[in-house]
């Protein structure tokens, strides 16, 4: 089979493996569709991620759909957590302490032709959705256990700094969850663009919302977002800076008695992120802008790379039920 492996920062090839063979409680998948995400091109473009660094040849790829060997189209959760320790069983198995994640480390992705995955992982598509939507339920998710954490309630003002394809989810999520005014920073005029046709208006300094998201990865961010939040206020920080820090005025978020949270990952959202999407309250399928085959692997991240468009995916093989 055809699997991208990164070799070192930019140099991502295309190689021939042997099929790999599940064990008991793994199923065999067919990769038809990854997303690309800013994790990924940290990995791209850095040989690493935070404290984590290219130790070998990696697989990247954590947004994914496949089909089964038996047919069943199916969502793939890239987090393989172990159930045993105290984050686990305290209901937060995004905190696992012995967490195993696709294209993360030494744990290899989806951006090859198959994997094999634990069947506890697996979330059937609805025949209403193809593998291109299956492939945004992780991203979606990410979005969910976001504004969860924000504690959207209906009525309230919402921040969103950086719409790139988390924060536009983040936009949806939240006006689903109540909000009622959405207003967000983005440098990007494209992206402004999508931000806007999901009902946001920008923001401008001087006015206030109750729950602020970070979703860009850069201080300016950050800080925007202390400015904007009234006080008493939650900030959820989700983007990923690039150097592994995030800076901030201490003043301004003491004295407002801020609440700041960092988002890590997502816990139990896929049931509910394919209930947005069916109930037509996230648009997920506009997000995706441009799609490459696997063999036109450098493509896909040099265009991701250069912030084009919104969201990349890269169709590892055919759904017969995407369209367009």
């Amino acid at each position: 089979m055809k699997a991208a492996r990164l070799f070192s920062t930019g140099d991502i090839r295309l190689v021939e493996e042997p099929i790999p063979t599940p064990r008991s409680d793994e199923y065999l998948i067919r990769v038809t569709s990854v997303g690309l995400c800013g994790s990924d091109l940290h990995w791209f473009n850095d040989a690493g991620i935070g404290d984590a660094r290219l130790k070998k040849p990696l697989v990247l790829g954590h947004e994914i759909a496949g089909m089964t060997e038996f047919g069943q189209r199916v969502a793939v959760d890239p987090a393989i957590s172990c159930g045993n320790c105290r984050p686990c069983k305290e209901g937060n198995p995004n905190l696992c302490t012995d967490l195993r994640f696709a294209g993360h480390g030494e744990n290899d992705g989806a951006l090859r032709e198959r994997i094999a995955w634990p069947k506890k992982c697996l979330y059937s598509i609805p025949t209403e959705m193809n593998s291109l939507d299956g492939c945004m339920l992780e991203p979606l998710g990410i979005a969910i256990h976001a504004v969860d954490l924000g504690k959207i309630r209906t009525g309230m003002r919402v921040g969103v700094f950086g719409c790139g394809p988390i924060g536009l989810l983040v936009i949806q999520t939240a006006r689903a969850a109540g909000a009622v005014d959405i207003l967000v920073t983005e440098p990007l005029p494209h992206r402004m663009a999508a931000a806007e046709k999901f009902g946001a208006k920008p923001w401008s300094p001087g006015e206030e919302v109750d729950v602020a998201f970070e979703c860009a990865g850069v201080n300016e961010a950050v800080e925007d977002a202390l400015m904007a939040v009234k006080p008493g206020g939650r900030v959820l920080l989700i983007g990923i800076p690039d150097n592994d820090e995030t800076l901030f005025t201490a003043s301004i978020a003491r004295r407002k008695g801020l609440t700041i949270l960092l988002v890590r990952r997502m816990k139990f959202t896929y049931p509910r992120a394919i209930k947005l999407i069916l109930n037509g309250q996230v648009d997920t399928r506009s997000l995706i802008t441009h799609k490459f085959q696997l063999d036109e692997i450098g493509k896909a991240f040099a265009t991701a790379s250069r912030r084009e468009g919104l969201k990349v995916v890269v169709q590892v093989s055919q759904d017969k039920a995407e369209v367009g």
